[in-house]
C-alpha cells in the first residue's frame, strides 16, 4: 500500500520510473526514425515536429504531455493531486531522453522497407519495456494515461473505452493536421502507428510480469 511507504522508498520508485520513461523514449525515437508513424499518443506531436521542425520531436511531445496535464487540472479542478505535477519533470525527461534516442540511433535509418519494420518492431518493444517499469515503480502515471483516467473517474465510463477512444482521437487529430499542413496528404502517421497500437499492450504485460518480482526485490519495493 501506498501508505507503507518510507521516503527512501518512494525515492527508489521515482528512480526505477525514470529508468523506464528512458527506455520508452528510445523505444519512441527507434519507431520514428523508421518514418512509419509513431504510437498514437504521440502521433500529433510527431506530425507538428515534421511542420515545425524548429523544434525537434522530443520538444513537441513536452508541449504535448504539458497540454495533457493542463487537461487534467482543468478536468478534475479541486480533485487535481499536486503529487500529479511530477508529471511535469517527467514529461521533460521524456522529451529530451527522446532527443537523445535520435541523435544515437540516426544511423538506424533505412529504405529497405523489411528493415523500416524491424525498427518499428524492436522500438514497440522497447517502449513496452519502459512502460512496464513505469508501471511497477507506480510512482506517478504518464500524462496520457492520467488524463485518460481523469475523464474516466469524471464520466464514469470504463477506463479501457475511454483509453481506445482517447488514441483514436490522437490518430485522427494527427491525420487531419497532416492533410491540413500536406496538402491533402498524410505523413507522420502510418502503419507502424496501427503497429504499436496494436502490439504495445501485449509488451507491456509480457515485462510487467516477467519483471515485477525481481525488481520489486532489486529495489526493496512493497507490493
Amino acid at each position: 500500500m501506498k501508505s507503507r511507504r518510507t521516503k527512501l522508498e518512494t525515492f527508489r520508485r521515482y528512480i526505477l520510473c525514470v529508468i523506464g520513461v528512458f527506455f520508452s523514449a528510445l523505444g519512441i525515437a527507434i519507431v520514428r526514425l523508421a518514418d512509419l508513424g509513431v504510437s498514437p499518443i504521440s502521433s500529433v506531436a510527431n506530425v507538428m515536429s515534421l511542420k515545425f521542425s524548429m523544434l525537434s520531436l522530443g520538444n513537441w511531445l513536452i508541449i504535448w504531455n504539458c497540454v495533457m496535464i493542463l487537461g487534467q487540472i482543468l478536468i478534475l479542478r479541486r480533485r487535481f493531486q499536486p503529487v500529479q505535477l511530477m508529471q511535469v519533470p517527467l514529461s521533460i525527461l521524456f522529451g529530451y531522453f527522446t532527443d537523445f534516442g535520435m541523435w544515437v540511433f540516426a544511423w538506424a535509418t533505412w529504405d529497405f522497407y523489411p528493415m523500416r519494420l524491424v525498427n518499428v518492431a524492436v522500438g514497440t518493444c522497447l517502449m513496452g519495456f519502459g512502460i512496464a517499469i513505469c508501471v511497477i515503480a507506480d510512482a506517478v502515471m504518464n500524462s496520457g494515461e492520467a488524463f485518460v483516467k481523469a475523464v474516466s473517474d469524471t464520466t464514469h465510463l470504463e477506463f479501457g473505452n475511454v483509453k481506445i477512444g482517447f488514441d483514436v482521437s490522437c490518430v485522427v487529430l494527427s491525420i487531419v493536421l497532416s492533410l491540413g499542413f500536406f496538402a491533402f496528404t498524410i505523413r507522420g502517421t502510418r502503419e507502424g502507428t496501427i503497429i504499436a497500437a496494436l502490439c504495445t499492450g501485449i509488451v507491456i504485460k509480457f515485462f510487467t510480469r516477467l519483471l515485477r518480482h525481481p525488481m520489486e526485490r532489486i529495489f526493496g519495493l512493497h507490493p
